[in-house]
């Protein structure tokens, strides 16, 4: 684990290799990807069923057996555990209450002159989400996908899962039932997102995907965006912690593991202006690390891009901080209220010694789906608006339109486009 202090005269350039946090190297796989892709669009489901064949170890013979069927997961449902059911229960109760807050309105507004502008906000028709299966497969993922498109008012959700050996998930399959979601289908991979762009014989063509997935999936979302929209280019999960000498380092220690886990390319990184804490917070790791379960996971992660920064104070930190944009910040400090003002990127923030961002993944309410490696710049949590579309409304009065047609016609007319200069001019009784 990287261990810097501000005033180590290398230190602006270990920082730099930090800033460069799991990049996802599309350009690498664009090709592998894009051939996948020409294949789904020109052969629909034989590319599919070949491509599963070749991904999945297992072929299916009929079209039919692409798609799940919803009594399969109504079965799955029923052999939940009576507790698991209730928190699953809690937490789409939850999930949903928190993105109907998030749903844009529809407006009006009247001007003196009887003109009329507003905006339309309506869902898209359909959506697809991308959820990993097999041995990683995260019901939790389905949720935060699912309900915001549902809150939004899509008609027709597609669901796409990988299904090695022809085994879905029954977790996965279970939180389908929950949700009231029906068409979901055993593709996984580069294959599945050209299945929903492009849509094919069994698996039909959406408006917009969502969900997480490998540096293929990442890759294949890109290439089909302007067929379709997208959330966002996801890479591997990270975690950022501001703490002071408030701070539990046992607490914090496993905050930071609880990302590491995820994935060897995760990245776990504490910025302090308390050495003692940094110190105790390092010990603390390796205490942790022979407990989990994934441990191999954890400590490669945490051992190749963990990090633990030493500012001279908090300023210094959250200043650093913000040039990482972590997907999720954690806040461990006395007056954590006092610091958020001065937070400008973070994909999620908890604020406080009672708030680790686990409970952010599963039960808060907030989307778990966040920008990774930096893009919390630009990108935004996934919502409701992921979902939705605006349209513009304008509707002018012939008073509105004497006010103000004539300087329309002079931009028009300055730009050379004499039709768009008549069209207003014709319908003025006073032109100028």
């Amino acid at each position: 684990m990287m261990v810097l202090k501000t005033s180590d005269a290398d230190f602006q350039a270990n920082f730099d290799s930090l800033l460069g946090r799991g990049k996802v190297d599309i350009a690498g796989v664009s090709s592998i990807v894009g051939k996948i892709l020409d294949e789904i669009k020109n052969d629909g489901n034989e590319a599919l069923k070949k491509h599963i064949a070749k991904f999945d170890a297992w072929e299916p013979k009929e079209d039919s057996e692409l798609q799940i069927d919803v009594a399969t997961m109504k079965a799955a449902y029923d052999k939940l555990e009576p507790k698991l059911k209730d928190a699953l229960h809690l937490a789409y109760e939850r999930i949903k209450a928190y993105h109907e807050k998030q749903k844009p309105t529809s407006w009006l507004t009247t001007e003196d002159n009887g003109t009329i502008l507003g905006q339309k906000a309506t869902p898209v028709d359909s959506a697809g989400l991308y959820i990993p299966g097999g041995k990683a497969a995260y019901p939790s993922s389905l949720l935060m996908n699912v309900i915001p498109a549902q809150v939004a008012g899509v008609e027709e959700i597609v669901v796409c899962t990988p299904t090695p050996n022809n085994e879905p998930n029954e977790l996965l399959l279970a939180a389908c039932h929950l949700c009231g979601v029906e068409k979901v289908f055993k593709v996984g991979g580069a294959s599945a997102i050209g299945a929903m762009a492009y849509g094919t014989q069994t698996i039909p063509k959406v408006d917009v995907i969502t969900g997480p997935g490998n540096i293929f999936v990442a890759t294949a979302k890109k290439l089909v965006f302007g067929e379709v929209n997208i959330d966002m280019i996801a890479g591997p999960s990270e975690i950022g912690v501001l703490a002071d000498e408030s701070a539990n380092p046992n607490h914090i220690a496993i905050d930071l593991l609880s990302q590491a886990e995820h994935d060897e390319m995760a990245s776990s990184i504490l910025i302090t202006p308390d050495e003692r804490l940094a110190k105790e917070v390092e010990k603390e790791i390796q205490g942790w690390l022979d407990k989990l379960e994934r441990e191999p996971i954890a400590r490669k992660s945490i051992e190749e891009r963990g990090a633990i920064i030493v500012t001279k104070d908090m300023d210094e930190a959250v200043k650093l901080m913000n040039e990482i944009a972590p997907e999720h910040l954690e806040v461990a400090t006395k007056s954590p209220f006092e610091l958020l003002p001065y937070i400008k990127h973070a994909g999620a923030i908890f604020l406080g010694h009672n708030t680790p961002e686990a409970i952010g993944d599963y039960i808060a309410g907030p989307n778990h789906t966040l920008p990774t490696g930096g893009t919390a710049k630009f990108y935004s949590p996934l919502g409701v608006e992921n979902f939705m579309k605006k349209s513009s409304i304008i509707a002018f009065s012939q008073k509105g339109i004497e006010e103000i047609g004539s300087e329309c016609a002079i931009i028009a007319k300055t730009e050379g486009l004499g039709a768009h200069e008549a069209s207003v001019l014709v319908r003025m009784k006073n032109k100028q």
